[in-house]
């Protein structure tokens, strides 16, 4: 058994069910725990405004009710793993960031309750992909997509910017899972993109080979610690959005990498990231950089 439990936020939404039948599935195939949290302070409600008339016991009740309804839910669904909630007063991108200190990875859905539901990815759900210290898993996609129908992770790399992490935790969810691992890269060429110059066919081939021999050089420890996994490389010139997406469209799992950059708090999360968060599908996690 894993040392960190799997934490799995939930608010009684049909998102975070689907979130948490996720985590779930993931906590039997790593033999861990899974703690499901459900944060609900008096005071703040995604999408509400705050007001002084909330009556404190009834709140707190509600949310041990909405904890309780996910136990229940998960033990009907698996007895193979063993699951425990805890109820925070507090903010839940809050709570979900501070918890993630002591998880092996977080586990949300993608939107919430409240009146920001019409989005395409919840508040909370953003801030703890952006800002938690492990993994963040965000499960969106069709449920042929999260039911792990396909038999597929794909991992994005960018070598220049370092994939250790995501490679890494890509390599492990795909073998858990028995699955082939597509790793993607796309390459663009300057000259080639722009249209006052003519194509260089030299210059594309040198640009070609040397994203080859980057991806090449990444792989080659985890290859070599993952001699049985199938392992798939597409390399591609063009747009790491439009790469990225592509790839998740027929994967279990789609897998990123988040860079943390001096002089700013948490992940930031760039405009590829933001884009699958926003329109994968499949499931997502986001992998913050060492």
């Amino acid at each position: 058994m894993e040392q960190h439990p799997l934490v799995v936020g939930v608010d009684g939404s049909q998102d975070s069910l689907r979130a948490l039948d996720w985590a779930l599935d993931e906590a039997v195939r790593r033999g861990s725990e899974l703690r499901i949290v459900h944060a609900s302070s008096w005071e703040w409600y995604e999408g509400h405004e705050p007001s002084m008339g909330i009556n404190r016991d009834s709140v707190q009740a509600n949310a041990e009710r909405i904890a309780a309804q996910a136990v229940e839910h998960a033990s009907r669904r698996t007895v193979a793993a063993k699951v425990t909630s805890q109820v925070l007063p507090e903010d839940p991108a809050a709570a979900l960031i501070r918890e993630s200190r002591r998880a092996s990875a977080v586990v949300v859905g993608t939107r919430g309750r409240g009146g920001l539901a019409g989005l395409l990815l919840g508040s909370v759900s953003l801030s703890v992909a952006a800002h938690a210290a492990t993994p963040v898993i965000v499960v969106r996609g069709s449920e042929e997509n999260r039911g792990g129908r396909f038999g597929r992770v794909a991992v994005g790399i960018d070598p220049a910017e370092g994939s250790t992490a995501a490679l890494d935790f890509a390599f492990h969810a795909a073998e858990l899972r028995g699955a082939a691992l597509r790793v993607v890269h796309a390459w663009r060429c300057p000259a080639h993109e722009a249209p006052e110059y003519p194509r260089a066919d030299d210059a594309v081939e040198s640009h070609s080979r040397r994203a080859e021999q980057q991806v090449a050089e990444a792989l080659r420890e985890p290859v070599r610690a993952h001699p049985a996994l199938n392992v798939h490389r597409d390399i591609v010139e063009g747009s790491a959005r439009t790469a990225l997406l592509a790839a998740a469209s027929d994967a279990d799992l789609l897998v990123v990498g988040a860079r943390r950059r001096k002089g700013h708090v948490g992940m930031q999360l760039g405009p590829v990231n933001h884009a699958a968060l926003h329109h994968c599908a499949s499931p997502v996690a986001i992998v913050p950089h060492p």
